[in-house]
């Protein structure tokens, strides 16, 4: 079983960076993929970024690719998200997701575990 608790969101401009981390519990985090996904009000959960179990391999959704950046430290169990060139349209809800896959799943309900989200706020 794996825990995932989201950090780093907040109210930035438009044009901001900001950086998220998601912290896994578990000594078995390289054995899974890991990915972002965003929720906006009355909107579905969406597919943001992902990387593979070694960080060998990424995928990125049309709308955030050049602009955001997905890491993952298997030493420090974090997966990161950098976000460069915010705009108003990436204001969400931002999750942290894992799945024991050899690939990068683009669908939310294929994700086994879930972190409690992280708000980002892009003024204009």
């Amino acid at each position: 079983q794996v825990q995932l608790v989201e950090s780093g969101g907040g109210l930035v401009q438009a044009g901001d960076s900001l950086r998220l981390s998601c912290a896994a519990s578990g000594r078995t985090f390289s054995s899974y993929a890991m990915a972002w996904f965003r929720q906006a009000p009355g909107k579905e959960r969406d597919f943001v970024a992902g990387i593979t179990r070694s960080g060998a391999a990424t995928d990125y959704a049309n709308s955030v690719k050049g602009r955001f950046t997905i890491s993952r430290d298997n030493a420090r169990n974090t997966v990161y998200l950098q976000m460069n060139s915010l705009k108003p349209e990436d204001t969400a809800v931002y999750y942290c997701a894992a799945e024991s896959s050899l690939m990068i799943p683009l669908k939310s309900g294929t994700y086994d575990y879930w972190g409690q989200g992280t708000q980002v706020t892009v003024s204009s």
